[in-house]
């Protein structure tokens, strides 16, 4: 039996399929799934469990575990170097060392069918509720864990190609897992995503925090893009752009709208990220800031992206630098000196810092001053450009471990850049080029033609728009360019980065017990 176990476990690396909300994320704690503390017979059984399945969704960009793991979405890409690595991100630049074993592929890999799993508890207990709750809420409940199934399959076709596929809840030890093929999988997707839209609020319904209708409809576009289907994934991102509900941020508003920055800005301050906040572009954002004061999270973004500046003599921690950051990652010389035309407001300091000043008034002699003439290290995850979408400063909290920003994991800004792939794939190149032009003229920068339309230049858009939020391993597996892009742009920062690592490999853990069925991906 406790072979069973064992291979159970290995699939999803879980001792409980629903886990419980960690008080520094929501206050209500709901019990798990496979307890029968929370019973799927009424609303607030229903409500309990979709918290747990958002806590469990929310782990996968706020784990401290493997500090570092965040890096593996952006090092061995076009946009990022190391910088003060910690372990996890390593085989990620360097690829002779990802292998079976490997650590952030056992992660994710886990958080995924756990998610999967969650979301299945709840889609089966809809189907078999009293008839006493309304149907109307069942579908809306069921539609929510849809959503979730399907993010968590598209995540695993993506980076892993053929994967188990499970469409009922796993409540029993099993070692038989088998591959299904990707196009099956895919298909699930769509059905999924197809199946939830109709039952999903639009943005002025649904309450904050929850999965609106152009959620779903945002990611069936990028599934059929995935897919090869640019026609089909066109309809549904037109559909997201011409509900009204959503409308690009171009204008000064929220908490800080009075003082020195500009509107691009102003999408990632603390404070403006949610649509209640005046963010009218956010279309899904995992909720991070919360109302106990000193709480945090344990989230690494500001930690992945802001350069430890204050190892510099002279330097001091502060909010307009950012906080404590610690360099794990820094922009790539492509993203720094050769992506931005001027002029382009993403590119702006209020964006993309690059200049820094001695700002410790106990140091006279430098205070005030440019800090220039640095070297080694220093320029590496010390002072570097970057980006400040997660800045963010607790005077409370100076050692800065969490980050309790907002995670926005879609935007209206990504809609747009979707719908010109979409196009570009089709030969419309004149629609796409209007479609990335909306993004430029929010940026105040140099319109685009039709003949500049190629999907190599859709990516480069797709970096000044998304740099830091986006997941861009993702983006360039799904696409087929991380070699070719990588490789050109930033081939510096790789070693041995080859076609097989356009797909991670299984974890090991999950091959040996069950009983070599589950097949490994070639090379690994």
């Amino acid at each position: 039996m406790k072979r069973f176990a064992l291979a159970f476990t290995a699939l999803l690396v879980t001792s409980q399929l629903i886990s419980s909300c960690k008080d520094d994320y929501l206050d209500e704690a709901p019990a798990s799934l496979y307890t029968p503390q929370v019973v799927l017979v009424d609303s607030l059984g229903f409500e309990a469990a979709m918290a747990g399945l958002q806590s469990v969704v929310r782990e996968q960009y706020t784990r401290s575990d493997e500090q570092g793991l965040l890096g593996m979405m952006q090092l061995g890409t076009d946009v990022a170097i190391p910088g003060q690595v910690q372990g996890a991100e390593i085989p990620y630049y360097n690829y002779t060392l990802l292998n079976s074993q490997d650590r952030a592929a056992e992660v994710m890999w886990s958080w995924a069918y756990r998610t999967i799993n969650n979301a299945n508890q709840i889609i089966q207990g809809t189907a078999t509720a009293p008839a006493t709750l309304r149907q109307g809420y069942k579908n809306r409940i069921s539609a929510e864990a849809r959503f979730f199934r399907a993010y968590a399959y598209d995540f695993l076709a993506t980076l892993w190609g053929d994967v188990p596929l499970i469409d009922v809840p796993v409540t029993s030890p099993r070692t038989d897992f088998t591959r299904t093929p990707v196009a099956t999988v895919n298909d699930f997707i769509v059905e999924d995503l197809k199946t939830a839209i109709p039952s999903l609020l639009l943005a002025n319904r649904v309450a904050s925090g929850r999965i609106t209708q152009a959620a779903a409809q945002q990611l069936l576009g990028q599934v059929y893009l995935r897919m090869n289907q640019p026609a089909l994934a066109e309809t549904q991102l037109q559909a997201v752009i011409s509900s009204g509900q959503y409308r690009l941020v171009s204008a000064r508003y929220g908490v800080r709208s009075m003082q020195p920055g500009d509107y691009f800005a102003d999408m990632f301050i603390i404070g403006n990220q949610r649509r209640s906040q005046g963010n009218t572009e956010v279309i899904w954002g995992i909720e991070q800031q919360l109302l106990v004061p000193g709480a945090t999270t344990n989230a690494q973004q500001r930690r992945m992206w802001v350069p430890a500046y204050y190892n510099i003599k002279g330097m001091a921690l502060a909010d307009s630098l950012g906080g404590r950051g610690l360099g794990r990652l820094r922009l790539s010389n492509w993203v720094d000196y050769r992506l931005y035309t001027t002029p382009d407001m993403r590119n702006s300091k209020y964006n993309l810092k690059r200049r820094f000043y001695y700002n410790d008034p106990t140091q006279t002699a430098t205070f005030g001053k440019r800090v220039t003439g640095l070297t080694g290290s220093d320029t590496i995850y010390n002072i570097t450009p970057y980006t400040t979408k997660w800045n963010q400063f607790d005077p409370a909290d100076t050692f800065g471990f969490g980050t309790i920003k907002d995670i926005t994991m879609m935007r209206l800004g990504e809609t747009y850049l979707l719908l010109a792939e979409a196009q570009f794939k089709q030969g419309k190149l004149t629609e796409a080029a209007a479609s990335i032009n909306a993004l430029r003229t929010r940026a105040q920068a140099p319109q685009v033609t039709a003949s500049q339309m190629t999907l190599n230049f859709i990516l480069d858009e797709r970096a000044r728009e998304l740099i830091g939020e986006e997941q861009r391993r993702l983006t360039l597996v799904r696409t087929g360019t991380l070699v070719e892009r990588t490789l050109r742009l930033n081939g510096a920062s790789v070693t041995n980065l080859t076609a097989k690592n356009l797909l991670l490999p299984i974890p090991q853990t999950s091959i040996d017990l069950n009983n070599g069925l589950l097949t490994q991906n070639t090379g690994y």
